[in-house]
């Protein structure tokens, strides 16, 4: 290997373990474990986990449903 396929694949490494910390752990605080244990070998499909809405009762969900039962609280004072 010489030095442009060791940069190459240095910044690949670093964004599949920043993807790894991000998108990964929204995907599977919205609820689709599937999707983000196969991520693990196919990365886009932690981008669909992340961008398809929440399943019902998940962490995720539950977070955005108390956060949005404050506003309306705090808009109908």
């Amino acid at each position: 290997m010489n030095g442009t396929e060791t940069f190459l694949w240095i910044i690949l490494a670093g964004f599949y373990i920043s993807c790894l910390f991000t998108v990964c752990i929204l995907t599977f605080r919205k609820g689709h474990t599937v999707l983000g244990i196969v991520g693990i070998i196919f990365p886009v499909l932690w981008l669909v986990g992340a961008f398809i809405p929440a399943k019902k009762g998940s962490r995720y969900d539950v977070e955005q449903q108390i956060v949005y039962q404050q506003q309306i609280a705090e808009y109908s004072r």
